[in-house]
């Protein structure tokens, strides 16, 4: 650990145990290499049967969509719409010329067909695609707050799903944990979007590790036209970075950090066993000691000094969103900030 902080200016990923043999990562590194990204289950355009859903799963997608109205309508809507463009401009219409329209815009067959000026006239293409890649491993069943991490990122799916639905755009998803679990292509219409809501309440996932690599080549194969990625995990993962350059170059890529205050600072409580929830390894650890604390913060602070690196130098903005704190503030201040840019 000291010989890490030593090296905090370099590009070292405090999340690569550094006692791994190399042969060992690159053997690993060389299975997902090999290992063509599929989903263990694609949810077609036909609906699943509302008779293997509980109805409290259904309540609670509806209670869901009247929580996050009042936020879609009145808050999120307008800067959403303001800050994701569409594909480009498309025609629209012909119209006869006028006196300081752009004589660029002239269309000379029309003009030469009917003897008189006429311009083309173009309109924002307004459509997009909107996906939801949410990391459901086991780290996200937990949280020392008032919610869950995977709550939080449900809530805040659920806002980005409405929000795109509000604005006539194709909203789909792709959950994942090692692998990915499922599919869900990109469609439009607010049943569509109660329908990923419902996914993300309801979904069990076979998996129990992190694979945020994975999930990104699936989606750089299953993406044809350029989309906004929200990118939602823990990034507990040390091997994401080059397929997210990849992905990051064709699409808007936004990550979405979901943190807990117990991952970035221990309680003084003594002995306690702590358990990996994706591995199962358990560890008994002397809260008690300050030593111990300051050597957990500092690894902490590391894992995320890289995690912000590591964006950074794809030019991506992240959102970085807390169990104990509200999630409106931040989301907010990420919108109005690329409002600025664009």
């Amino acid at each position: 650990m000291k010989r890490e902080a030593a090296k905090g200016g370099s590009d070292l990923n405090p999340l690569q145990p550094s006692a791994t043999p190399s042969g060992v990562r690159d053997q690993a590194a060389a299975r997902r290499a090999s290992r063509r990204p599929r989903a263990r289950r694609i949810l077609g355009s036909r609906p699943q049967s509302r008779g293997t859903i509980p109805a409290e799963v259904l309540q609670k997608v509806r209670r869901l969509e009247i929580q996050m109205k009042h936020l879609v309508n009145d808050i999120f809507s307008g800067e959403y719409h303001s800050v994701f463009k569409g594909r480009g401009m498309e025609f629209a219409e012909v119209r006869e010329y006028a006196p300081g329209d752009d004589i660029r815009s002239i269309d000379w067959n029309v003009t030469a067909r009917l003897g008189v000026p006429y311009i083309k006239k173009f309109a924002e293409e307004r459509e997009l695609t909107v996906m939801l890649a949410v990391d459901l491993s086991a780290s996200g069943v937990f949280g020392s707050g008032v919610q869950l991490k995977r709550d939080l990122a449900t809530e805040v799916c659920s806002i980005l799903a409405f929000s795109a639905v509000r604005n006539n755009d194709k909203v789909g998803c792709v959950l994942f944990t090692d692998e990915v679990e499922l599919f869900v292509p990109p469609q439009k219409g607010r049943q569509h979007a109660l329908r990923v809501v419902r996914e993300l309440l309801y979904f069990q996932p076979e998996g129990r590790g992190t694979e945020v690599g994975g999930a990104l080549e699936f989606l750089a194969q299953v993406l044809k036209r350029k989309a906004v990625v929200f990118l939602v995990s823990d990034f507990l993962d040390p091997g994401f970075e080059t397929p997210l350059s990849v992905v990051s170059r064709r699409h808007d890529v936004v990550p979405i950090t979901i943190t807990d205050a117990r991952e970035e600072r221990l309680p003084d409580v003594d002995l306690v066993e702590l358990e990996d929830a994706e591995t199962g390894q358990r560890l008994l650890v002397d809260t008690g000691s300050a030593e111990v604390r300051a050597r957990f913060e500092r690894r902490a602070r590391m894992v995320r000094v890289w995690r912000e690196r590591v964006f950074r130098r794809h030019g991506l903005d992240c959102i970085d969103l807390r169990t104990d704190t509200a999630y409106v503030l931040p989301l907010m201040a990420y919108f109005r900030k690329r409002a600025r840019r664009h």
